[in-house]
C-alpha cells in the first residue's frame, strides 16, 4: 500500500512541476514578446511592398535599418522612463531595452530605392521592386 500511495505522490509532485515550469516558460516568452515590435507587411499593388512596425516610446535617432541579402532588420533602443515625484513617494518606472524585427525580403527589391519615414511611434518602410520586374501593361495592335 505505501507503494501505491509514494507512487501517487511522485506523479503529484511531477505535475506541480510541470506546471511551475510552464509558467516560467509563458512568463519568459511574454518578456521576449514585449521587445518584439508589431509589424504589418502589404502587397502594395504590383510594384511594391509596405512595412509598417509600433515603435513607441523610440526616439528617431535609435532606429537602424539595414539589408543584408535578403533580410531586411530593423533595430531601435528603447528608452522609456515613467518618473512621479509627490510629497509622500517617489516612483520610477523604466523601460530599456533593444528591439528587433527581420524580414525575409521576396527577390526584385531595389535596394536603392527603400525609403524609412517615421512618425508618432510608427516607422513606415517602402519597398520597391526593381524596374525590370515592375508589372508592365501591354497594348493589344
Amino acid at each position: 500500500m505505501d507503494m501505491v500511495k509514494t507512487a501517487k505522490e511522485i506523479g503529484t509532485t511531477v505535475e506541480e512541476k510541470v506546471e511551475q515550469g510552464l509558467e516560467v516558460a509563458k512568463e519568459t516568452f511574454a518578456n521576449v514578446a514585449s521587445h518584439l515590435p508589431f509589424a504589418n507587411l502589404a502587397r502594395k499593388g504590383t510594384d511594391g511592398f509596405k512595412v509598417e512596425i509600433d515603435l513607441p516610446g523610440v526616439k528617431k535617432e535609435d532606429i537602424e535599418l539595414n539589408i543584408e541579402d535578403n533580410i531586411l532588420t530593423v533595430k531601435a533602443l528603447r528608452k522609456m522612463k515613467n518618473e512621479v515625484k509627490k510629497e509622500d513617494y517617489y516612483l520610477c518606472e523604466s523601460n530599456f531595452g533593444l528591439i528587433s524585427r527581420s524580414f525575409v525580403l521576396p527577390e526584385g527589391i531595389d535596394r536603392s530605392k527603400v525609403d524609412a519615414k517615421y512618425e508618432e511611434g510608427r516607422l513606415y518602410i517602402t519597398l520597391e521592386k526593381e524596374e525590370s520586374r515592375k508589372a508592365k501593361s501591354i497594348s493589344v495592335k
